[in-house]
């Protein structure tokens, strides 16, 4: 298939740019403190003590002044959420109650997302029909029935069964005019490597679609219904371009708003775990889909909420992977306590045993994360010996320095202090020395989503940064700088727009350039948050684009002098007397260019008319 690639309209995002102030949305990842007329914080997308994250509320934009990551609300939760632009809009839209709209926009080269949202939707109802009406689904429904999963929960979940056969999909697929390369494409089929045939990725399996937070179904998980040796308990969907299993969680579709509202979120760890807690009323379970938790999970559950409970197993295995966790939690800086379930059980049997309360009071009672980790090391070795508690001193450092603010690591450090019965002092050296080692470890490598900075010509970006914040500058710009003569495209492209700009108070640049690239966006965030650079009555801002319009024309004229230069050798004689006449020209241009404005102006009003081609 070959759909039409979908586009927002530019109008709905405006709206949605407006009902999403700057400064409300960046302040819930990040502790903001007003600095004059704009506010402040630690960049997050890369390592530093002292803030130069800047986010201004007049221009709606954010500019670090030390990494350079700059932009508009959506860059900032593209880069932070680590998505596409699709998806922060959506996210946007979804926190201001605004209904997205999509156009179409020309045809697309292989399958669009929105083909696969909808491929996902009609399997899963594929999937939920069959297992309520074939004859070949009554172990699924039995099963479901012995673990006591009613209709309800059935239908809540969409819960569904893939019938036996190698092709019952692809031939579903035919009717509903699906290709086998879009079913493949959405990891549903699989393409046999012995003949080239094609066969359905899960037969004879419960199915449970997984949704990412905006509730649209993404992949699957299929269960077994019998003990094998031979096949895997769980099979999930591939990686694909929706599902990406380290970037999804288990039910936050459902348990999202009920986050939002507490601010603590349950982390489970099977699919079954998190059904039977909602089925409960307790409505904040997730669990991490297939995989161990990531930063990005954390990052998922942090825009909700600012707490975790952490359930898992209680067994070695279990501790292990529930500090494992913890760690990466913290590092979204969450608040992280465990809850050590009872041996042989796990939140569905113990909800089932002994009701819901039972688990509500498990959660309530919950160890923090360095009480529980103290303990797992007393468990397993005798602190009171000093290699032991050396050991387990480290651990708890390690831990610790996990945590991204420095008052959270106060209280975690006045907490091990007193469970391990060690100074104070002591642990919070051992600690500096750890991060001071690891900042020095990756003082160069910038954080996911941080961006690098490309160098772009000082005198027009200093240009565009007097018309970013000088509106009087476009007049001069206009009249003796056509946009052709610029070299750089990203600031070509905000030098014409500002000069272009209305009389409109409600203009506003990024959205004028919200169909330009990254670098375009960040750069403008750039020149507007750019400090002012005059001083004194003597440099106004027109004088000072005078002098980087001379600049961009001096250069200009270099390189036309330089490509003569380089061509001279191949003419004949007539055409090497011309082009020498014309270099001596352009020498003399340059030098008046050099004198200032008022000895340049008459080379300005001759050159404006008639530009220099480069080569």
């Amino acid at each position: 298939m070959s759909p039409m690639s979908k586009i927002i309209p530019k109008n709905v995002l405006e709206d949605i740019r407006s009902a999403n102030d700057v400064v409300e949305v960046l302040g819930t990842y990040l502790q903001l403190k007003r600095g004059g007329s704009s506010f402040k914080a630690l960049c997050p997308f890369h390592k530093e003590k002292t803030p130069s994250f800047h986010v201004n509320p007049q221009r709606q934009i954010y500019h670090c002044f030390g990494c350079g990551a700059g932009g508009d609300v959506f860059k900032f939760v593209m880069a932070y959420e680590n998505v596409d632009f699709s998806t922060a809009a959506r996210i946007l839209a979804q926190r201001s109650g605004i209904r997205l709209e999509w156009s179409d926009e020309g045809e697309g080269e292989g399958p669009g997302k929105d083909t696969l949202f909808k491929l996902h939707d009609d399997v899963a109802l594929v999937y939920h029909r069959a297992l309520l009406e074939t004859p070949g689904a009554a172990r699924a429904r039995e099963y479901l029935k012995e673990r006591d999963l009613g209709a309800d929960t059935v239908k809540d979940f969409l819960i569904g069964y893939a019938p036996e056969g190698r092709g019952a999909l692809i031939r579903w697929g035919q009717k509903k005019n699906y290709s086998a390369e879009l079913l493949e494409a959405a990891g549903l089929i699989v393409k046999s490597e012995r003949d080239g045939s094609y066969y359905d990725r899960f037969r004879g399996r419960l199915m449970f679609p997984i949704r990412d937070e905006l509730g649209r179904v993404v992949g699957f998980s299929g269960r077994i219904l019998e003990k094998s040796e031979k096949l895997a308990k769980y099979v999930n969907s591939p990686e694909t371009a929706l599902f990406k299993k380290g970037k999804v969680l288990y039910a936050l579709d459902k348990a999202r708003r009920a986050i939002l509202d507490s601010k603590i979120a349950i982390l489970c760890e099977g699919q079954i775990d998190v059904i039977r807690c909602h089925i409960a009323g307790i409505n904040t379970a997730v669990a991490a889909q297939g995989t161990a938790l990531t930063e990005d999970h954390a990052r998922l559950l942090k825009r909700y909420g600012d707490s975790v409970v952490v359930v898992l197993d209680a067994d070695k295995a279990g501790q292990d992977a529930s500090l494992r966790s913890a760690e990466v939690l913290l590092g979204a800086g969450l608040s992280v306590s465990i809850a050590a379930l009872p041996k042989g059980d796990d939140p569905d049997s113990l909800i089932r045993k002994r009701g819901g309360p039972a688990f509500i009071d498990l959660v309530a009672g919950a160890r923090s994360v360095l009480s529980f980790q103290i303990d797992v090391l007393r468990s397993r070795e005798d602190l009171g010996q000093e290699a032991a508690l050396m050991r387990a001193a480290r651990a708890v450092i390690e831990t610790i320095s996990r945590a991204p603010t420095a008052v959270q690591r106060d209280q975690l450090v006045q907490q091990a202090a007193k469970e391990l019965k060690i100074g104070e002092d002591a642990l919070r050296q051992d600690l500096e020395q750890l991060i001071r080692k690891r900042s020095r470890a990756v003082a160069v490598e910038p954080q996911a989503g941080s961006t690098k900075v490309i160098q772009h010509p000082p005198e027009e970006v200093a240009l565009a940064e007097a018309l970013a914040q000088h509106e009087e500058v476009a007049e001069v710009v206009h009249a003796f700088l056509p946009p052709n003569v610029l070299t750089d495209d990203a600031c070509r492209i905000i030098i014409r727009a500002l000069t272009g700009r209305p009389e409109d108070p409600s203009w506003n640049l990024m959205s004028e350039l919200s169909n330009e690239d990254e670098e375009c966006l960040r750069l403008a965030a750039q020149v507007q948050m750019a400090p002012p650079k005059l001083r004194g009555e003597d440099l106004s801002p027109v004088a000072a684009a005078r002098d980087a319009i001379l600049v961009v024309w001096r250069k200009a004229l270099e390189r036309k002098r330089a490509e003569l230069r380089r061509r001279i050798e191949t003419l004949d004689s007539k055409e090497r007397e011309a082009a020498e006449l014309e270099g001596k020209q352009l020498t003399l241009d340059i030098k008046l260019l050099q004198q200032g404005w008022e000895q340049a102006l008459p080379v300005l009003e001759l050159i404006v008319e008639h530009p220099p081609a480069d080569g």
